[in-house]
């Protein structure tokens, strides 16, 4: 059987109740179009109201703590993070690594915070312009990956996601033969740490699809989704990248 397309949009810090509408609008295309799995990754204070309005979408959130609970003000734990409502949770994105200085070792850990909350994974991986540049972008990138590879690391509650740091936000992305590259290169380190197991295990693109590029980039034999940010604010933005996915 083949890895179901997995399309899931990243708000990052957008969204007011105001927005809710969206939500519910996207819900409806994730009944339209079964074949792809559908959910948005929202600001957690919309979690718990856009729970009630999600339809055939999942819920997620942005990232968790490491800590099931304590003296961390202003961090939500997987467990809060599930009552509210979110089935799936990011960790590990590119804007947390750089802007929060969080470690792969911090990635590890918040994903096995997730799991054992209930919580299914999307953990994010990516490469900087300069790496790029120096052709070192699958190296990097592989080691980085298994780095942050919790324990226990499984398709049924893990997903990984590439995002070429360079491309996210900026309309750009590498060619699709090195977007091909690239997802063949994790499939293979997923294969030196998980075995067979690597096969299951769904690699989303996260770097600017949209509705003009989905259909090609995810035609690619490895890519089994999208990590969509802008493109993901609107149901009619994120319609056509939904219709590709399915």
């Amino acid at each position: 059987m083949g890895r179901r397309k997995l399309v899931v949009g990243n708000w990052k810090m957008n969204g007011l109740r105001a927005q809710l509408g969206e939500v519910e609008a996207i819900g409806r295309l994730a009944q339209d179009y079964p074949a792809a799995q559908v959910g948005l990754c929202l600001p957690a204070t919309l979690i718990a109201a856009a729970d009630g309005v999600k339809g055939a979408a999942f819920i997620g959130a942005q990232d968790c703590h490491m800590k099931a609970s304590g003296a961390h003000t202003g961090c939500l734990s997987a467990a809060m993070l599930a009552e509210a409502g979110a089935g799936w949770t990011i960790v590990g994105h590119s804007e947390r690594r750089q802007d929060q200085g969080e470690t792969d070792a911090d990635i590890a850990a918040k994903a096995l915070a997730a799991k054992a909350a209930g919580l299914k994974v999307i953990l994010c991986v990516g490469e900087s312009l300069d790496v790029r540049d120096a052709g070192n972008a699958e190296a990097v990138v592989s080691a980085q990956l298994l780095a942050s590879l919790p324990e226990g690391a499984a398709a049924d509650w893990l997903a990984i996601a590439y995002e070429p740091i360079w491309a996210i936000g900026t309309g750009r992305i590498p060619t699709m033969e090195a977007v091909a590259a690239m997802h063949a290169a994790l499939r293979a380190a997923l294969a030196s740490r998980i075995g067979a197991d690597a096969d299951a295990m769904r690699i989303l693109y996260g770097g600017s699809m949209n509705g003009d590029n989905a259909a090609e980039l995810l035609a690619i034999a490895d890519v089994d989704g999208g990590l969509i940010g802008g493109a993901s604010l609107t149901a009619e933005k994120f319609a056509p990248v939904i219709a590709a996915a399915a």
